[in-house]
């Protein structure tokens, strides 16, 4: 009980964060086309390295789903962590996104824009949709209403694979950014040099500024 209660207030934690994603997830496909492709086709492999690369390469740190799930702990991380790894992308592929999400929000203190809670509130919508119309479809046992379950189900499963590989892609861009991979960072303006304390935070990631004319 008390540690769903720290599940839940860590989750309202992160609807106070102030910064944002350095692309949403309308954007991913443009930030980084190839990562996209690549997290589409092959997402566990891809869901793999990023949750390696968000531990620094460091897999002394690797727990299961990043301690946020109840599991966390308990499944021999330490003995063997990168077995473990693999078997978390692999049968929890689902869970092993999330949790590299909000190890990355919960490290640079970034909130999820309204559009991408809705683009990911829609996907869940759909697959429980689509789960309740199976369930009608065998309850029934209609050959029409099968047909429709099973195409509700298939555009429920290109909109799940479509907004994961768009979610790995944001959280390749964001550790490219933290490692410097954008080139040399400039300078930011003096009411955006802290992260944290910005009373408004960008719409997307960090917009370069431009120069005053007399600066020129």
């Amino acid at each position: 009980m008390a540690a769903s209660q720290a599940y839940l207030d860590k989750a309202q934690l992160r609807q106070s964060y102030r910064n944002v994603w350095h692309t949403d997830l309308t954007n991913a496909i443009t930030a980084d086309f190839t990562c996209c492709c690549l997290s589409l086709w092959c997402g566990p492999c891809v869901s793999y390295m990023l949750r390696k690369r968000a531990l620094y390469n460091d897999m002394s740190r690797y727990v299961c789903c990043a301690g946020y799930m109840p599991c966390s702990g308990r499944c021999g991380e330490s003995n063997c962590p990168e077995v473990c790894l693999a078997t978390e992308v692999f049968c929890c592929f689902g869970n092993s996104v999330a949790s590299t999400r909000f190890l990355l929000q919960d490290e640079f203190n970034i909130q999820t824009t309204q559009c991408d809670n809705c683009i990911i509130g829609f996907m869940f919508c759909l697959q429980q949709f689509a789960c309740i119309c199976s369930l009608v479809a065998c309850i029934v046992g209609s050959e029409e209403l099968s047909e429709a379950s099973q195409l509700i189900s298939c555009i429920s499963n290109m909109v799940y694979w479509t907004v994961c590989s768009c979610m790995q892609t944001q959280h390749k861009v964001e550790m490219d950014k933290r490692d410097g991979k954008f080139g040399p960072m400039t300078v930011p303006p003096m009411q955006q040099m802290s992260r944290i304390d910005q009373p408004v935070p960008p719409f997307v990631g960090y917009a370069p500024q431009a120069q005053p004319a007399y600066y020129r």
